[in-house]
Formats: structure tokens, sequence, C-alpha cells
């Protein structure tokens, strides 16, 4: 009977044991990553029991778990079609890339007020959590603040707008996530697309604007090319004028002279002189043929 009693003894022992093992937990924290700890109960409710920030653990407690999210930026896109305050629909996107900020009050507070809770440490449950929160609190402000900042543009400065309405949603958006765990680091607007028709007429526009810039070029060459022209003809006369300042009678006679020169000393041919002025030299003038 002893033994009997014995044996349920270490018995009973070994299987709490087994149980009080089996309901330790170490939950860690990966890097990057934020955990919401919780303590589970076996009669009664689960409680919170601290932050942690990867890489670590909490060590091997009682009932513990883990909800591990992501601490790093994260980035979402939202397609979007709006009428312009022209009445154009245009479809464009807006990229926004925010974080959980870094604390653990922010932690806690983005956990059990903006997300769910999840008891898991894969990073798909981390996104989903993420993506819960990002549904429940940014989205729809953020389409709001698109909708209103393209709503009042002309549909064809969109594109010349871009970084400035980046900036006007951006600034709308921290004075929303003020106080919050919610930290947003850039939003931009992109991918701006016109319906068919007016993408037709901006092409059509812009060929015409090149043609005319071309036209103003070929009348800008022309234009410098009678300049050119005129500065050259202005140069001729004014050679012209010189030289016959210069083509006096004596002038020509010195001439004649140095060329019978040049002449009478070439071995290659003979010149047959006659003196028709006087000193022997040609004369320089116009001849009456009428006489």
């Amino acid at each position: 009977m002893k033994g009997y009693n014995r044996f349920t003894k270490l018995f009973l022992a070994g299987l709490a044991s087994i149980v009080l093992f089996s309901g330790c937990g170490n939950p860690s924290t990966p890097a990057g990553y934020m955990g919401y700890v919780k303590r589970g109960a076996v009669v009664g409710k689960e409680s919170f029991y601290g932050m942690q920030t990867g890489p670590t653990s909490t060590g091997l407690g009682w009932l513990l778990s883990a909800t591990n999210f992501s601490i790093t930026p994260y980035t979402y896109h939202e397609p979007m079609e709006v009428l312009s305050r022209d009445n154009l629909k245009v479809k464009f996107q807006v990229h926004i890339i925010w974080r959980v900020r870094p604390t653990h009050e922010d932690g806690k507070m983005f956990i059990e007020k903006y997300s769910v809770l999840l008891s898991d440490t894969l990073s798909s449950t981390s996104d989903k959590i993420v993506q819960a929160a990002y549904n429940n609190f940014l989205k729809e402000p953020l389409r709001t603040a698109a909708r209103d900042e393209v709503q009042g543009q002309d549909a064809l400065q969109l594109k010349e707008k871009i970084i400035v309405m980046g900036r006007s949603i951006e600034a709308s958006m921290k004075v929303w996530v003020s106080g919050t765990p919610f930290d947003i680091m850039s939003i931009v607007v992109g991918d701006i697309q016109y319906p068919e028709e007016v993408e037709a007429a901006v092409a059509k526009k812009m060929a015409a604007t090149q043609l005319l810039e071309q036209k103003g070029t070929e009348i800008e060459i022309e234009r410098r090319e009678k300049e050119k022209r005129i500065i050259q003809a202005e140069g001729i006369a004014k050679a012209m004028e010189i030289i016959q300042a210069k083509l006096t009678s004596q002038y020509l006679q010195h001439e004649a002279i140095e060329a019978q020169k040049i002449s009478a000393g070439s071995p290659n041919h003979t010149v047959v002189y006659i003196p028709v002025g006087p000193m022997g030299v040609p004369l320089v003038g116009n001849v009456d043929m009428t006489r």
C-alpha cells in the first residue's frame, strides 16, 4: 500500500511537472520587430505582460506569448480616380511610406487601439497586423486628402504640381496622426493618367508647339543669313570704293611700267614695245573711237 502511494505521488508530481513545463514559454522577437507580450490564464482572461524590442526574448515564463509586428517602414499604394477642377476624370496613385513609432508606449497603443491581436510571430501575421492598422486609421483619411488636393487643380496642371500636392497631402496626414503611434515618413503623388481624348489633345498641342519652335528657328537662321549677306555686300562695296579711289592715271601708268619690266626680264618670250605716250610710257585714258 505504501509502495502504491509512493508511486501515485511520483506520478502526480511528474504529471504536474509536465503540465507546468508545457505551460511555460520563452517568446522571442526578431530584429526589426516589436513584441506585445501577454500572459494567458487557465481560468479567467489573458493579461498584458509587457513590450519587447527585438532581437530579444522574455525568458522562460508561465503561459507567455508574444504578438510581433514590424517597426520598419511600410509602403502602400492607393490607386484613385477623381474629377479635377475642370471636370476631367483623372487616374493617379498615392504612395505612402510609414512605420510604427519604435517606443514601447507607441507599440502598446498601436496593438490595443489601432490593430488586432494575433498570437503568431510569423512575418505574414505581422503584415496582417500592420495592414489592419493601416485600413483602420490611415487609408480613408489618406484617400480623402488626396481627393481634395486633386479636385482643387486643373487636370493639365497636375503633372507640374505632383511634388507640391504630395507635400500638401503629407502635411495634412501628419496633422491627422499627431499623438498616435503612426509615423508618416513620405507621401508622393504619381502615375497620373488622363482620358484618351485629353492625351491626344495634349500630344497634338505638343507637336504644334514643336513645329512652331522649329519654324521660329528657321526664321532666325534666315534672318542671320540676311544680315551676313548685307555685311558681305557692304564689305565688297567698301573695297570697291577704296580700289576706285586708287585707280588714277598715274597709278595705272606705274603698274604698266612694272609689268613691262617683268616681261622684259623674262627669257621665255619676246616683247615688242611701241611707245605711244610721253617719255615712252603707254597712255592711260578713254579713247574716242568716233573720230
